[in-house]
C-alpha cells in the first residue's frame, strides 16, 4: 500500500494564507498564491524562492496559470487573478535550458544580489548551492485586464495558449484572446453570464478549445465556440453542494507500457474530475455523440438563444469516490500520466484514488464502495471501480489546504525521471511537497 511521505517544505513560506500552487508546465518551478498580494516562484530542485512577483495587484491573488508557450521561446508567462477584481499577465525571460537552449537575455535580467540559485535549475553541481550573488529573475508586468465587478477565483490558459478564461465572483466567466502581436494586446471574445453563484473555477479541455466551470450553484457547465460565438453545450448536475474544483484527465489517457500505472478502461475523450463541499468527488463522462437526428428537443439546460442542436451535449456522472472527507473538499488533482486522482481540502486531509479494471457483468447497475455507478451512454457498465491508495490527516496541521496539484518531482534525490511529487498549499502560508509510494 503506497504511504504519503513529506519531502520538503518550500522556503521561505509566507507570512500570511496561500491559496494555490501551479507548476510550470516545462521547468521545475512552481508559483505560489498569496494573500499578501504577491505570488512566489519557488525550485522545485532545491525547494527554495527563486523571485517574488509583487505590485501588480492591490489585493489578495487568488488563482494563477502558466500559458503553455510564451510568444517567444525561452519565456515564461505567467497570469494572475486577484481579489481585486483584476487579471495580470507578467512575463520573464528563462535563464536556463529551455526546450533544449539557453536563454541569455541580458537585458531582461536584473541585476540584484542575493542568494537565489538559479543554476540548481540547470542541474549543475551541487557547490552551485552555496554561491552568493546570483542574479534575481525580472517579473515584468505586461497588461492589466480589466472587466470583472469583483474577486477573480480563477484563470486557466487553452491548450494553445490563445486564449485566457477568467472567472469570478459576479457569476460571470470572462474569455480573453491573447492577440500574440508583440505588444501584449488581449482582446474580450466573451462574457458567460449563465451561472447564478460564484464561478469558483476555470478549466480548459487538454486538447481542445472546450471550457468547463465549477460554481457555487452547484453545477459544472461545458461550454464551446459555434463559429463566432460562445454559449454553454452542457449543464452537470449532481453535486448537493459548492463545485469547489474541477480537473481534466490527460487526452491521451494512461501510458499503455508503464507497469507501474492503473490497467486503464478505455474511455471515449478525456473525462472530469470534481470536488465539492458535499464532501463528495466525482467522476464525469461525455457521452459519445450519436448520429444526427431531426429531434428539436433538448434537455441539457441550453439558455434560450438559437444554436444548433448538434452543439449538445451530454454528461453523464461515471462515479462517485469512496467517501473519505470529513469537510468539504477544496481542490482535485487527475495525474496525467498514472491516472490517479488527489483530493484535499478543510479537514486538512490529503487523499490519494486508484481507477482498476473490474470484470465484465452483464448487469445494467453495479455498487463500487457503497456508491452506484451509473451507466454509461452506450448502455454499458464501466469496467472499472476507484479505491483509495492512500490517505494522510492533518497535512499541514490544524489548518485547511486550499490546493492540491501533482507536479513532476525535480529534486536531486528523486528515485527515477518518471517520478511525481504531490504539492499542497494551506491557510498557514506553507506549501508543502509530498512523495506517493
Amino acid at each position: 500500500m503506497p504511504k504519503i511521505a513529506h519531502l520538503a517544505d518550500l522556503t521561505p513560506p509566507s507570512l500570511d494564507r496561500t491559496w494555490l500552487t501551479a507548476p510550470h508546465p516545462t521547468l521545475p518551478l512552481a508559483a505560489t498564491c498569496c494573500a499578501d498580494k504577491t505570488v512566489r516562484v519557488y525550485s522545485l530542485s532545491n525547494f527554495r524562492l527563486q523571485s517574488t512577483i509583487t505590485g501588480g495587484h492591490k489585493r489578495s491573488v487568488r488563482s494563477c496559470a502558466w500559458k503553455p508557450q510564451g510568444r517567444v521561446k525561452g519565456e515564461s508567462v505567467l497570469a494572475t487573478g486577484s481579489f481585486d477584481s483584476t487579471v495580470g499577465i507578467w512575463r520573464r525571460w528563462d535563464r536556463y535550458p529551455f526546450q533544449g537552449s539557453m536563454q541569455e537575455d541580458e537585458e531582461n535580467t536584473s541585476n540584484n544580489n542575493n542568494n537565489n540559485n538559479h543554476d540548481d535549475l540547470s542541474m549543475g553541481d551541487e557547490d552551485r548551492e552555496e554561491e552568493e550573488d546570483e542574479e534575481e529573475e525580472e517579473w515584468r508586468f505586461a497588461v492589466l485586464l480589466d472587466g470583472h465587478d469583483s474577486e477573480v477565483k480563477s484563470v486557466s490558459w487553452s491548450p494553445s495558449g490563445s486564449f485566457l478564461a477568467t472567472c469570478a465572483r459576479d457569476k460571470s466567466i470572462w474569455i480573453w484572446e491573447d492577440l500574440d502581436d508583440g505588444d501584449n494586446n488581449f482582446e474580450t471574445v466573451a462574457v458567460l453570464q449563465e451561472h447564478t453563484g460564484d464561478v469558483k473555477c476555470v478549466a480548459w479541455h487538454p486538447n481542445e478549445e472546450c471550457l468547463a466551470s465549477a460554481s457555487y450553484d452547484d453545477t459544472i457547465r461545458i461550454w464551446r465556440e459555434d463559429v463566432d460565438d460562445w454559449g454553454q453545450v452542457a449543464c452537470l448536475k449532481g453535486h448537493e453542494g459548492t463545485v469547489w474544483y474541477i480537473d481534466w484527465e490527460a487526452a491521451r489517457g494512461l501510458d499503455e507500457g508503464d507497469e507501474d500505472a492503473r490497467e486503464a478502461t478505455p474511455v471515449s475523450g478525456p473525462r472530469l474530475v470534481s470536488c465539492s463541499a458535499d464532501r463528495t468527488v466525482r467522476i464525469w463522462r461525455r457521452r459519445p455523440k450519436a448520429q444526427p437526428t431531426t429531434t428539436s428537443s433538448s434537455s441539457s439546460g441550453i439558455p434560450s438563444i438559437i444554436r444548433p442542436i448538434n452543439l449538445d451535449e451530454t454528461w453523464d456522472q461515471q462515479a462517485i469516490l469512496p467517501a473519505a472527507h470529513d469537510l468539504p473538499i477544496y481542490a482535485v488533482s487527475w495525474n496525467k500520466r498514472t491516472g490517479r486522482v488527489a483530493s484535499t481540502g478543510a479537514d486538512g486531509r490529503i487523499v490519494v484514488y486508484e481507477e482498476r479494471a473490474v470484470a465484465d457483468t452483464s448487469s445494467s447497475e453495479q455498487q463500487t464502495n457503497g456508491e452506484e455507478m451509473q451507466v454509461d451512454g452506450d448502455g454499458n457498465v464501466p469496467k472499472s471501480e476507484w479505491t483509495i491508495i492512500a490517505s494522510l490527516d492533518a497535512a499541514h496541521g490544524i489548518y485547511e489546504v486550499n490546493h492540491i496539484v501533482w507536479a513532476k518531482r525535480a529534486d536531486r534525490g528523486r528515485a527515477n525521471d518518471d517520478e511525481e511529487v504531490l504539492i499542497t498549499t494551506a491557510d498557514d502560508g506553507s506549501v508543502k511537497v509530498w512523495t506517493i509510494g
